[in-house]
C-alpha cells in the first residue's frame, strides 16, 4: 500500500469517528433538553396546584401558610364559601354614581372537590414531582407603603436544569417559583 491509500483510510476512519461523536453529542443534548422540559412541566403543574391551594387558604383564613401540614389538612377537609355578588349602580341627584354591593353566601364546597377533584392525594402536595424533596415555602406579612400585607413564595429547591441558579439576573432563569418575599404577587416566574 502506498502512503496515499493509508492516509485516505486514516482520514476516512477519523471522519467517521468524528461524525459519530458529533451526532451522539447533539442527540444527547436533545434528549437532555426533552427530559428537562418534561420534569419542569410537572414541577410547574405542582406549583400551580400549591398556588391554588394557598390562595384558597388565604381567602378562608386571611393569611397564607408556610406550614405544609396545615395546607394539606385544609385541602383534605377545608371548605370554601360559595358567594353571589350583586352590584347596583345608583345615580344620585347631583349626577354622581353610587355603587351598592350585596354579597350572599350560597353554601360551602370542599376544597379538594372544587380545586383538584375527589381522587387527588393532598399528601403529595408538598413534594417535588419524582422526588422525596419538599418545595421551599415561605409566608409572612410585610410592610408595603405603610400597610401590612400577606406575601408567599414557593421555590423548587433543586432544579433539574443546571442553568437555573438563584443568582441569575434574569428572573425566569432562577429556580421555578411563584410569589415573592418583597412584592405582592402570586405570579410564577414561568409565566
Amino acid at each position: 500500500m502506498n502512503t496515499t491509500k493509508i492516509l485516505t483510510i486514516v482520514f476516512y476512519l477519523a471522519s467517521v469517528g468524528l461524525a459519530y461523536f458529533l451526532v451522539k453529542g447533539i442527540s444527547d443534548d436533545i434528549a437532555m433538553e426533552k427530559m428537562i422540559k418534561s420534569v419542569e412541566a410537572k414541577v410547574i403543574d405542582k406549583l400551580i396546584q400549591i398556588r391554588d391551594a394557598e390562595i384558597a387558604y388565604q381567602v378562608s383564613n386571611g393569611v397564607f401558610t408556610s406550614d405544609w401540614n396545615r395546607l394539606v389538612s385544609f385541602v383534605d377537609t377545608g371548605k370554601i364559601y360559595l358567594t353571589e355578588r350583586k352590584e347596583t349602580i345608583i345615580t344620585l341627584d347631583y349626577g354622581a354614581d353610587s355603587l351598592h354591593v350585596e354579597i350572599d353566601t350560597l353554601g360551602t364546597v370542599g376544597v379538594k372537590d372544587s380545586l383538584f377533584g375527589p381522587s387527588f392525594d393532598a399528601s403529595t402536595l408538598p413534594f417535588v414531582p419524582d422526588s422525596d424533596e419538599k418545595f421551599n415555602i415561605w409566608a409572612d406579612k410585610i410592610e408595603k407603603s405603610g400597610v401590612m400585607i400577606d406575601v408567599i413564595e414557593v421555590v423548587d429547591p433543586s432544579p433539574v436544569d443546571p442553568s437555573r441558579k438563584e443568582d441569575n439576573e434574569i428572573k425566569n432563569r432562577k429556580p421555578l417559583r411563584f410569589g415573592s418575599r418583597t412584592d405582592v404577587t402570586t405570579a410564577g416566574n414561568w409565566e
